[in-house]
């Protein structure tokens, strides 16, 4: 799910450190922001939405591309590159990243690797972290050692990976689809309710939906503003309405 993208060589930490550091004088400074197929999550669309103040609608729009090759049941998002010579990230400009605080989780996590598995019933997900090491990276020169544990502490990506592996497991999930039927409109609402939560807000509010379902008045209430809550409950929808999970529990 944290991709670049590109073919980059894979490498096992050893010894549990690496040596890494970024900073503006390095020369290859932003060359990793180039061509990307970056994979960005729900936590990542959210994020950047509402750090640039604009719609769902506007952000897939605009910075957002289909691709239904790299899942082989949902369909992923990855961002959307610059069309100029370069292929550069669009958040990207001469001092560096303009959306830093927010950037994806891929992004985030870099130069490291993570492979997560989240398995049914299990509190947290499994996961191995790795070292990507681009050729034209030289930050890997660098003097600075770190612990997997102590860079993922300072890139925040903790909490980007306790929303991510919530929707890891509906992603990864060997659980049928249902009748075949069933599966576009099934499609259509991952779609919705990963990647475009004002639609799915809309869906909530101005549906039949809270006189069908069990819903405690404070979370009804809660999920009229707060965006995090409202992805976990998605999350909640996906997993009941895509796969028959009880994690809902109709009106009688």
């Amino acid at each position: 799910m944290n991709e670049l993208g590109k073919q980059t060589p894979f490498k096992p930490i050893t010894g549990q450190t690496f040596k890494f550091r970024c900073h503006k004088e390095i020369t290859c400074f932003t060359k990793c922001c180039a061509n990307l197929n970056l994979v960005l999550t729900p936590y990542d669309i959210l994020r950047l939405k509402n750090r640039l103040d604009i719609s769902s609608d506007e952000f897939l729009d605009r910075y957002a591309e289909t691709n239904i090759d790299k899942h082989p049941r949902f369909p992923m998002m990855t961002l959307k590159m610059n069309q100029d010579q370069n292929g550069r990230c669009p958040f990207v400009s001469t001092t560096g990243c303009d959306i830093y605080e927010d950037r994806p989780g891929a992004c985030r996590i870099y130069p490291l690797g993570r492979a997560a598995m989240k398995v049914n019933k299990e509190k947290d997900a499994r996961e191995k972290y790795f070292i990507v090491q681009e050729e034209h990276c030289l930050g890997f020169e660098e003097d600075r050692i770190w612990s997997v544990k102590e860079w993922v502490a300072s890139e925040g990506v903790s909490g980007y990976n306790a929303i991510n592996d919530r929707w890891l497991e509906i992603i990864s999930s060997p659980k049928s689809l249902g009748k075949k039927e069933e599966i576009p409109r099934k499609i259509q609402m991952f779609s919705m309710a990963s990647y475009n939560l004002d639609k799915f807000r809309a869906f909530l509010f101005q549906s039949r939906f809270f006189s069908l379902f069990e819903v405690p008045q404070d979370l009804k209430e809660k999920l009229r503003s707060d965006d995090v809550a409202l992805m976990l409950f998605s999350f909640d929808w996906l997993k009941f309405s895509l796969f028959g999970e009880k994690t809902l529990q109709m009106k009688s």
